[in-house]
């Protein structure tokens, strides 16, 4: 049996029962187009993570009190001898760093004349804004400290300095933070969320008002940034050896940014591989759904099986005709889900603009190759059913 003729009868037994055929396709359609959409979903999210913690740049070392393998801004207050502002500074007079930003972090109400809001309140060093990569949109950021003190001076985000004033210019004016007069020095540029947490909506004060305004005798963490003329590694030694020196023993944790976006790539590529097993039960289906309908072919065509091995069709051939069958029947499957997928992503992005998406070409290969091997794993068992009929029993069951 001729190529082209095997291909004409595998055509002819698809377009023989249409809406059988779309039907079948549907089914692997519809489980190819659920693995891309949830897989550039989650790649999308994994992305948006990803650049909105690198923002803050990737030479940035944390340190946290207390002796934990993770932290954050709430920080852990339970260590033997919390960290001070005075280590904030011996830090600073370390080799390649750049800045140094000792941190309180708290919420409170903030008041301007008849309007208040409860926001957080972030009290920092006044390298925060150069550490964390900040612009500012009106005014200054928070000065050093002069003679010990620093002034009572606060830096608005743009959502708060809207709550507050409007559009009219906050500079200069006095507003109540926690009870205490505060002058407003700055207004920061529009930041936007990060995992659910407004930065624009915070109020910036030295870290020191901070202390007397949360009644806190230590700080909840400490950032260092440093230049590239260090490793993260070679740094998070050195500052470990100065604060073992000045604490007597290792009651703190660091973690590098390095590590922080590793561990958070690694959780959110989990999460995305999750998130695309779950469209992958929809695959099942219609796997089974081919396996069904070509079990149910094999038993319809038995006399055409037999009539071909009767003309001199060897049993490979026939395996190879039904087994085309089932990877045909797969492969305009996954085409047609990942129209439909098309459609679907097209749609999210006029219903929800801001859901961030990723689509590769790497995805869409994936999933074509994903609905051939299902097709092989689905049609395999038929074909060989199929190529096993002896051809005077096959004919007989006509």
């Amino acid at each position: 049996m001729r190529l082209q003729d095997g291909f004409a009868l595998t055509a002819s037994a698809l377009t023989s029962r249409p809406l059988r055929s779309l039907l079948t396709m549907l089914g692997v359609a519809i489980g190819i187009a659920a693995v891309a959409l949830l897989t550039a979903i989650g790649e999308g999210l994994r992305g948006y993570v990803l650049d909105n913690f690198s923002q803050f740049g990737t030479r940035i070392i944390a340190i946290h009190p207390g002796k934990t393998q993770t932290g954050g801004l709430g920080g852990i207050l339970s260590s033997v001898r919390p960290l001070t502002p005075a280590d904030a500074e011996a830090l600073g007079r370390l080799p390649h760093v750049e800045a140094v930003v000792p941190i309180i972090q708290g919420t409170g109400d903030i008041q301007f004349q008849q309007f208040s809001r409860s926001s957080d309140i972030i009290g920092g060093g006044h390298q925060l804004a150069e550490a964390w990569r900040f612009q500012l949109a009106l005014g200054q950021f928070l000065p050093p400290a002069r003679d010990g003190r620093s002034p009572p001076y606060a830096v608005l985000g743009q959502k708060l300095r809207t709550e507050l004033f409007g559009d009219a210019n906050p500079l200069g004016e006095l507003v109540r933070i926690g009870g205490t007069r505060f002058r407003v020095i700055g207004v920061m540029e529009k930041k936007g969320q990060l995992l659910g947490f407004d930065l624009d909506d915070i109020a910036y004060i030295p870290v020191d008002w901070a202390q007397s305004l949360f009644n806190r005798e230590g700080l909840m963490e400490i950032d260092v940034v440093f230049n590239a003329g260090i490793g993260s590694v070679q740094l998070a030694e050195r500052i470990r050896a100065a604060l073992i020196e000045r604490h007597g023993e290792e009651d703190f944790s660091i973690t590098t940014q390095d590590d922080m976006l590793a561990s958070l790539g690694r959780i959110l590529s989990v999460l995305t591989i999750a998130i695309g097993a779950l469209g992958g039960i929809s695959l099942l289906v219609g796997a089974v759904g081919i396996l069904t309908i070509m079990t149910t072919t094999v038993g319809e065509r038995t006399a055409e099986i037999g009539l071909l091995r009767a003309v001199g069709a060897s049993p490979r051939q026939v395996l190879g005709l039904f087994l085309a069958e089932a990877i045909l029947l797969s492969l305009a499957g996954g085409l047609l889900g990942l129209v439909l997928m098309g459609i679907l992503l097209g749609g999210l992005h006029l219903a929800l603009p801001g859901l961030p998406l990723a689509l590769s070409p790497g995805v869409l290969i994936l999933a074509m190759v994903l609905s051939g091997v299902i097709g092989v794993m689905a049609g395999i068992a038929p074909a060989r059913a199929a190529a096993r009929l002896h051809p005077v029993d096959a004919l007989r069951g006509e």
